[in-house]
C-alpha cells in the first residue's frame, strides 16, 4: 500500500523572526509527531541529508515531522542565541506543528549533538512534550573531555602491543606520552591552581545543567550513543555514568542505545539504518 505523504515548506514567527520548516505530513496522522531540533552549525537537512531521509521515513509511518531552521541558521532571520536559548525557537516550532497537525498531542523532540542539549533542556518546561530522542548529546567541558580521554584513548593506547613495540623500538617516547596521561588525569579530575578562595560558589557545569534537566524530566527518553565519537563518550561519562544519574538511568522510561564504531554523524548507511530502527521502533511503542 502506497502513503501518502504531503511535504510543505512553510515559515512561522519566533520572538519577531522568521523561522523557516520543512513538515513532512501524512495523510492520516497519528497523535504522536516529531520536532527534530537541529545542532551545531546545521541547518534542516542535517549532514548526509540524514533529517530529510528520517523525516521521510517516520512520515510514512504515520507520524508527522517539523525539521526547521534555528534563528540565525539556514534560511531563518535573527541570530542564533546560542543551544543553550532555544527555548523559544523549540516552543514555536511546537506550536507550528499542532497548528498544522491537530492530531498531535504528543510530541517527540529529537535532536543531535547540542540539539539534543537543548533538547534537554526544553523538554521539563513544555507538558506538550512526550518524548526525547537524544543523540550523541553535547555536554563538551575541559573535565568531561579529559575523562572520556583518558578513559577511551590513553587507556587503549597503553594496553595495545602495537604501542610498546613503538615504544621499545624508539619511534615514540613514552615519558612525553606518560607526562600527557598525568595532565589529563588532572584535568579530568579537576584539579586548578588555588587563586584563592571564591566569595560564590563556581557555577553549575554543562554536564551538571544537562544532568539536572533530564531528571526534570519524567517522560519517555532515548539516547543513542557512537562507540567510536568523543562526543558519545563524553556524555557517557560526565552523565549516564555519574552517581547522580543513577536512578535516572535506572527508569523503566529511560532507553539506551550504543552504535559500536559510529562517528557523530553516523556517517554511514549501516549506521543510519540502525539509528533510524530504533527511533522508528521506540516512536512506534504506545
Amino acid at each position: 500500500m502506497t502513503v501518502v505523504i504531503q511535504e510543505q515548506a512553510l515559515t512561522f514567527p519566533c520572538d519577531g523572526e522568521t523561522l523557516v520548516g520543512v513538515l513532512h505530513q501524512p495523510a492520516a496522522p497519528g497523535n504522536r509527531g516529531v520536532v527534530v531540533v537541529v545542532g551545531g552549525p546545521q541547518y534542516r537537512i542535517g549532514t548526509h541529508r540524514q533529517y530529510v531521509l528520517l523525516a521521510r521515513e517516520l512520515a510514512a509511518q504515520g507520524i508527522p515531522v517539523l525539521r526547521f531552521d534555528l534563528r540565525g541558521m539556514g534560511d531563518s532571520t535573527g541570530d542564533f542565541p546560542g543551544f543553550e536559548d532555544l527555548n523559544v525557537d523549540i516552543r514555536a516550532a511546537v506550536d507550528c506543528l499542532q497548528a498544522q497537525a491537530p492530531s498531535v498531542n504528543d510530541v517527540v523532540l529529537l535532536g543531535l549533538c547540542d540539539g539534543a542539549s537543548a533538547s534537554a533542556f526544553y523538554g521539563a518546561t513544555d507538558s506538550r512534550i512526550g518524548g526525547l530522542v537524544l543523540i550523541n548529546p553535547w555536554v563538551r567541558s575541559e573535565q568531561t573531555l579529559a575523562r572520556a580521554q583518558v578513559r577511551h584513548y590513553y587507556l587503549q593506547r597503553l594496553t595495545s602491543p602495537q604501542f610498546w613495540r613503538k615504544a621499545l623500538g624508539g619511534g615514540l617516547n613514552p615519558l612525553r606520552v606518560g607526562s600527557e596521561l598525568l595532565g589529563k588525569v588532572a584535568q579530568a579530575r579537576g584539579v586548578k591552581k588555588d587563586h584563592g578562595t571564591q566569595a560564590h560558589p563556581e557555577p553549575l557545569s554543562l554536564p551538571e545543567r544537562v544532568s539536572a534537566a533530564l531528571r526534570a524530566f519524567d517522560r519517555r527518553v532515548l539516547v543513542i550513543l557512537g562507540g567510536a565519537d568523543m562526543t558519545a563518550q563524553e556524555f557517557d561519562t560526565a552523565v549516564w555514568r555519574s552517581s547522580a544519574m543513577k536512578d535516572w538511568t535506572a527508569r523503566s522510561q529511560v532507553t539506551l542505545q550504543r552504535q559500536p564504531g559510529a562517528n557523530h554523524t553516523y556517517s554511514t548507511a549501516a549506521w543510519r539504518r540502525q539509528v533510524h530502527d530504533w527511533i522508528s521502533q521506540w516512536l512506534l511503542l504506545p
